[in-house]
């Protein structure tokens, strides 16, 4: 009778040791969130090939608000790492002055130039930095960051350029002042969320048509973007596309006015911000039923892209890696532009922001579980795994990114929109550490860490 007392303690206690060691080793286990953003997230990294050492001492810029937004989000669920908090904060109060009425670029200059919409979503940060040191019983610093967020949410309500009343599209915020009468997938994820999260955090319940302004927006580009074969959507639109500067954009139907490609950033951009704006749209907005609409047919598109092997997708969607630039070029007038042969690649930073859209928009439940996890789980293993380096110092890298990527002017025809330009256009190049891929990748690990 002892010998089985003491054969079951022994068992009991062997067990007892191997949960707490298996306990341990689980804690010891640093997230992919956390080595990103002790790799890079807090120090270097590119902003359009900018080079940059710390977050912390950061001018504003969409790319270092991406960074800095994704290590909020890291703080928000591993609230013990207060250098986080710290360094996003540092970077707000970098760009704004004391009473939060203006918000600075690197030159001390207004940061945020008429209708440009990619000066504005580096201020998703204040709405967290607001409640947070409200939390703190900080109410004039809380007050400093509604003050700045109100002010980027009323310059793009109120003084962005529109497409004008009579053109396709009417309403449509122009992507920026030089881009008249276009829209671009990547500005509704600069704009929409923004006046989104302003709305849920600081305007009146009874404001139903700003909802239906920041509908409007998806509706109006998804209507002329959205091609139904290939269930994509064209990086770019031009209500006006026999305009100089919308010399990309198609003269013919179907799909006039649209560019030539499915750019993976684009659609990525554009998914995300389908999720973030829906996060907070009411429910009960006449307008809601229609946006989820769109985010799902974008859903289902893009996982008939994953690449089956890798579980990541391509820069250009709708072609795999056979698909090379033709070592031609594009014929613009009397010159010729993007000659090369490079190959379409797997893309760091739109992979990351699918991932991150997918998780979230399940977890919203947005988004159908039993449909969409299984993308989502081997997206997120296949990004770390395609993209992710481990250093001999302990750090990490994420490589196999596109640097930048647009359509004219006029005065650049060089970004012709078309395959050649984004397989070797001058500035497609393929780079490591940029801020864009940096931030997609703290945001998807944030939501793969939540689950």
């Amino acid at each position: 009778m002892r010998k089985n007392f003491l054969s079951v303690a022994c068992i009991a206690i062997a067990m007892l040791s191997a949960c707490s060691q298996e306990k341990k080793a689980e804690e010891s286990q640093v997230s992919y969130a956390q080595q990103m953003i002790a790799s890079h997230g807090l120090g270097d990294f590119y902003c359009n090939r900018s080079y940059h050492d710390s977050l912390s001492t950061v001018m504003w810029d969409y790319v270092s608000g991406l960074v800095a937004n994704a290590v909020l989000q890291a703080w928000e669920i591993y609230p013990e790492h207060e250098e986080y908090y710290r360094a996003v904060k540092a970077f707000a109060d970098n760009s704004t002055n004391a009473d939060g009425t203006q918000i600075l670029n690197a030159k001390g200059e207004n940061a945020l130039r008429p209708s440009n919409i990619d000066d504005l979503p580096a201020g998703n940060v204040y709405f967290a930095l607001y409640q947070e040191e409200m939390r703190r019983g900080h109410t004039a610093e809380a007050e400093r960051y509604r003050t700045a967020a109100s002010i980027i949410r009323n310059q793009l309500k109120n003084d962005h350029e529109r497409i004008a009343k009579g053109l396709p599209g009417e309403g449509g915020f122009f992507h920026k002042a030089i881009y008249p009468n276009q829209m671009w997938l990547d500005g509704l994820f600069m704009g929409s969320p923004i006046y989104a999260r302003w709305q849920h955090f600081f305007g009146e319940s009874s404001d139903m048509e700003s909802w239906s302004d920041i509908a409007l927006q998806f509706k109006t580009i998804h209507r002329y973007t959205y091609d139904e074969e290939k269930q994509l959507n064209y990086h770019a639109w031009s209500a006006t596309p026999e305009d100089a500067n919308s010399f990309w954009a198609r003269r013919e139907e179907p799909h006039k006015g649209c560019s030539q490609e499915f750019w993976g950033r684009g659609m990525g951009w554009y998914f995300a911000a389908l999720v973030d704006v829906l996060e907070y749209m009411p429910r009960t907005h006449p307008d809601f039923a229609a946006v989820h609409e769109i985010l799902n047919q974008v859903a289902a598109g893009l996982a008939r892209r994953q690449d089956a092997a890798s579980g990541v997708w391509y820069q250009l969607l709708q072609y795999d890696a056979t698909k090379q630039a033709d070592g031609k070029g594009d014929q613009v007038g009397d010159q010729t532009y993007n000659v090369g042969t490079q190959a379409n690649y797997l893309e760091a930073s739109c992979s990351g922001i699918f991932t991150y859209a997918y998780l979230k928009g399940i977890r919203l439940g947005l988004l159908d579980k039993s449909t969409y996890m299984p993308v989502a789980e081997k997206a997120y293993e296949g990004l770390v795994k395609q993209f992710i380096r481990p250093r001999q110092d302990g750090k990490i890298d994420i490589i196999q990114t596109c640097a930048s990527a647009g359509l004219g002017p006029a005065k650049d025809p060089s970004r012709t929109g078309t395959a050649n330009y984004y397989l070797a256009g001058k500035d497609i190049t393929v780079v490591e550490n940029e801020g864009k891929a940096i931030g997609t990748f703290i945001m998807a690990s944030v939501e793969w860490e939540r689950k």
